[in-house]
């Protein structure tokens, strides 16, 4: 496994070893060891599945009082997946990473706590799973704004607006959102 730092730190793109042959492939997902001397020592807690459909846009999404750091991946299709760094106290923060994470190149990217989370759909569909440190607390969700242009993510977005949540519709700006010291 390999772990490459991003531009910011703490947000890493993770690359496991795949062994494949004629009959398919194999790769180790998580290892607590591993993570552990690549400096994550985390403690999971929940699992989480989605599917989506292409031009389907979930985020930016985040957690204030329990922050979750996230280990994403995708097991069917493409996604743009997105990390911002939420952290006032941060010399980085607002600033934002972005990576395509598929089921063909098998990336990883580790969201630390302190984060806001959000994913495009760039294949006909995709599915998404993710490793949380924290439990999921839906009275403890915020959510900024998608396109606000304090953070102007570069969505590579597919030639029309994404779809988007009622939750995802509410988000607010950088500005008025409740962010982490």
């Amino acid at each position: 496994m390999r772990f490459v730092p991003s531009e910011i730190p703490g947000v890493l793109l993770v690359e496991p070893q795949v062994f494949g042959d004629s009959r398919g492939f194999f790769m180790e997902t998580w290892h607590a060891a591993k993570f552990a001397a690549a400096g994550l020592d985390c403690n999971f807690v929940q699992d989480n599945h989605s599917k989506s459909v292409q031009g389907t846009l979930r985020g930016l999404h985040y957690q204030i009082k329990k922050p979750q750091g996230k280990l994403v991946r995708v097991i069917s299709g493409e996604v743009f997946d997105v990390a911002v760094d939420l952290r006032k106290s941060s010399p980085f923060f607002g600033r934002w990473v972005g990576e395509i994470l598929s089921a063909e190149n098998k990336k990883m990217l580790w969201v630390p706590p302190g984060f806001g989370h959000g994913f495009y759909v760039l294949s006909p569909e995709a599915e998404f799973v993710y490793k949380c440190t924290e439990f999921y607390a839906p009275e403890d969700e915020c959510c900024i704004r998608w396109d606000d242009s304090e953070l102007a993510i570069a969505w590579p977005l597919l030639g029309q607006p994404p779809l988007l949540s009622p939750k995802d519709l509410a988000g607010v700006s950088l500005t008025k959102a409740e962010l982490y010291p």
